[in-house]
This record gives C-alpha cells, sequence and structure tokens, in this order.
C-alpha cells in the first residue's frame, strides 16, 4: 500500500467529523467556527494553482488533531485545488515510521503531496512557532503558548507551516 492508496482509502473532514464522538465533534466545530485567517494568508491559499494531496493521520480523541484538522480543512474551503484525507494511526504505523518524534509515531501528522502523490513535506502534531517556545524552555512561556494553541490561537501558523512546504 501506498501514500496514494491510504489517500484514496481516506475519509473527508466532514465525513470523519459526523463520525467522532459527540465531544470531540464538538471541539472540532469550535475551532473551526473561531479560525480567523488574515487576508493575506487567504490570498496565499486561493492562488494556489496547482493540485495538492494533503494526507493525515489523525484520531478525533486526540487534542492536537481537534486543533489542526480543523485548519487544514480550512485550505481546502478556500481552494478546491487543495484535498485532504483522513486516515487512523492506529493500523498504519508503518507509514509514520519515517516521521516519528523521540521513537513514537506523532499525530496529527499531515504528509502533502502533489498531484502525482510525491511528498514535499511533513507537517507533524503542532505548529513550528510552538515547538520553538516549547524547546527555548521559559515555563510561563510555554504555558500561556500552550493555553493559546488549546482555544485555536494557533491555527493560522499550522496554515503558514503547510503553505510552506507548498511553496506559497
Amino acid at each position: 500500500m501506498t501514500f496514494e492508496d491510504l489517500f484514496r482509502a481516506g475519509k473527508k473532514f466532514i465525513e470523519f467529523l459526523e463520525e467522532s464522538d459527540e465531544t470531540y465533534k464538538n471541539k472540532m466545530k469550535e475551532i473551526l467556527d473561531n479560525i480567523k485567517i488574515e487576508n493575506k494568508i487567504k490570498q496565499s491559499i486561493e492562488s494556489i494553482n496547482k493540485s495538492i494531496n494533503i494526507l493525515a493521520f489523525a484520531e478525533a480523541w486526540c487534542p492536537d488533531c481537534q486543533i489542526n484538522l480543523p485548519a487544514v480543512y480550512i485550505l481546502t474551503t478556500l481552494n478546491e485545488n487543495i484535498k485532504l484525507s483522513i486516515v487512523s494511526r492506529d493500523g498504519n504505523e508503518e507509514f509514520l515510521s519515517r516521521y516519528k518524534v523521540n521513537g513514537k509515531p506523532k499525530i496529527p501528522t499531515f504528509i502533502i503531496m502533489d498531484d502525482e502523490f510525491n511528498e514535499m513535506g511533513s507537517f507533524i502534531e503542532i505548529p513550528g512557532i510552538l515547538k520553538d517556545i516549547i524547546s527555548r524552555g521559559n515555563q510561563p512561556e510555554i504555558i500561556v503558548a500552550k493555553r493559546k494553541y488549546k482555544k485555536g490561537e494557533y491555527c493560522k501558523d499550522t496554515l503558514l507551516d503547510i503553505l510552506k512546504i507548498i511553496g506559497h
């Protein structure tokens, strides 16, 4: 099985959302409803004129998935050239072996691919800006950043990380 096979077998975001436990569904809807996208980012997304396939390894119970899946779904609503397909981490761990962090497969893991399913890059678990804050080790800064992240305030950074991979 290939990433393309997994992509074709995966679920669309709305299907994933509707099949999720009510608590997780509500959290994802809340994040989705509160995502604010600056015009510059929106224009960058809308200007992508090539097919992009994003394969997400995710679980509805995962807080990072509840935050980042809605953000990535926004890409697909703003540009029909961008497609998102979601598969479970469970049962697909072998596909995540190259993307492990500290020896563990992390979710969400987004594999960003071109129209022929050639990998362009990956986004793992949290946006780079949050990884940077955590790596600096300043506990008060980390606490504040994590609170903001859990409210969805870093969704634009998830989008920026993916746009960078796409080359936009």
